[in-house]
């Protein structure tokens, strides 16, 4: 009886602290939406150009999408930093995008990673999405 009491337990604890874990992941979504930072139209966008220009198969697209959703969404949450600490904003951007490149590296033939880290652009451009990978 203690067991299944204590299974009970552990079962409450987790899926609560899963749902305020998803409530945090909404806020901050909710205000990079607000300051023009949407995940989801930026992965879209970042996909029909990577997809063309890497040639990514079948198999790769849906593992590069989750990964570069990933990247932005953890991205999200530190684009507050780029107002009021844009040291710390650079090198928690540094170690997202190292993260992400470990996660492609693993997906991408060696000639797609090339490419894909030739894509970046000289400059922060705002018109040109791949800066949100990059910068």
């Amino acid at each position: 009886m203690k067991k299944i009491f204590f299974a009970v337990a552990i079962l409450f604890v987790t899926t609560s602290s899963q749902a305020q874990l998803g409530d945090v992941l909404n806020k901050a979504t909710s205000i990079a939406t607000a300051a023009g930072f949407d995940t989801n139209k930026l992965t879209a966008g970042i996909m029909s150009k990577l997809t063309s220009r890497l040639s990514l198969t079948k198999e790769q697209n849906p593992k590069v999408t989750s990964a570069i959703s990933t990247f932005l969404a953890a991205k999200s949450k530190i684009m507050p930093l780029l107002q009021s600490n844009k040291i710390e904003y650079a090198q928690k951007q540094t170690s997202l995008l190292s993260n992400l490149k470990t996660k492609l590296t693993g997906i991408l033939l060696q000639n797609q990673m090339n490419k894909f880290l030739g894509l970046k652009p000289t400059s922060n451009t705002p018109t040109n999405i791949l800066s949100q990978l990059f910068y």
